[in-house]
């Protein structure tokens, strides 16, 4: 439980070599979505693991930071809590972002949702003051991703109620400017046609590599991990997202 720093040889069936667990790693209990930022420091997250014992649902929507430092562990901010909460939803935070050059941490929770309501939300953090800037409600967001095309930055995002991928252009100070548009779908694509995205990576050349899963709003897992990788290339002529099946990126890819 907690945050582990782990060095093996990368092999399958290798023993580890080592490991390591500050005493402030546990603080948070079981932990998810993790991301680093410039400075070497780590925002990670809980999320809940078998129950909810060490992890209680008033502690989902809050982010810890690992100084880069000192490796020491502390609570970063806490996300304002839903006017309801349902222990049918044990999850809060489930996907982060960050824009380096306005050192912004953008943070989506689902805590309160539920089958029927969305009542998710996404946060734009400051992340010298550690304080909320900008805010964007009764969203479900889950995979996020930041790509710079056609001249401005913008934030694009999936949501657990759709296949649909949507974006909203970020100002200098990563502040959301503008309504939300939506960019492609993933919708008929892939061996189920149905997927969501759970993650959305970028390459050098601004291409968007997106992971979708199978998901259906349920905490059933599956026997085995349905997944596959949608690449889409920004059409400058007809100024949309084409989906290119069987391509591969060209360059590396990074996660923002």
């Amino acid at each position: 439980m907690g945050l582990v720093l782990v060095e093996n040889e990368g092999i399958p069936g290798r023993p580890l070599l080592r490991y390591y667990q500050h005493p402030s790693w546990k603080k948070g209990g079981w932990l998810a979505s993790i991301l680093l930022d410039e400075t070497g420091a780590v925002f990670i997250t809980p999320a809940p693991f078998i129950n909810i014992l060490d992890n209680t649902l008033s502690n989902q929507n809050t982010v810890y930071r690992v100084d880069g430092n000192t490796g020491i562990m502390d609570e970063f901010i806490r996300l304002p809590l839903p006017d309801s909460v349902t222990v049918n939803n044990a999850y809060g935070i489930i996907g982060m972002a960050y824009l380096c050059e306005a050192g912004v941490l953008y943070v989506s929770t689902v805590l309160g949702s539920d089958r029927f309501a969305e009542r998710g939300g996404l946060y734009a953090i400051d992340v010298k003051s550690k304080k909320i800037i900008d805010k964007i409600t009764g969203k479900d967001i889950m995979g996020m991703g930041i790509s710079y095309i056609t001249g401005q930055r913008r934030l694009y995002f999936g949501t657990g109620r759709s296949s649909a991928i949507f974006s909203v252009k970020l100002n200098k100070d990563g502040r959301f400017a503008g309504e939300l548009k939506e960019e492609c779908s993933l919708a008929g694509l892939g061996s189920r046609g149905d997927d969501k995205v759970r993650r959305i990576r970028t390459d050098d050349k601004g291409n968007l590599l997106i992971n979708g899963v199978d998901f259906n709003y349920n905490l059933i897992a599956p026997r085995e991990k349905q997944e596959t990788v949608y690449f889409f290339v920004y059409d400058q002529a007809l100024k949309l997202w084409q989906y290119k099946p069987d391509s591969k990126s060209t360059g590396n890819s990074t996660v923002n």
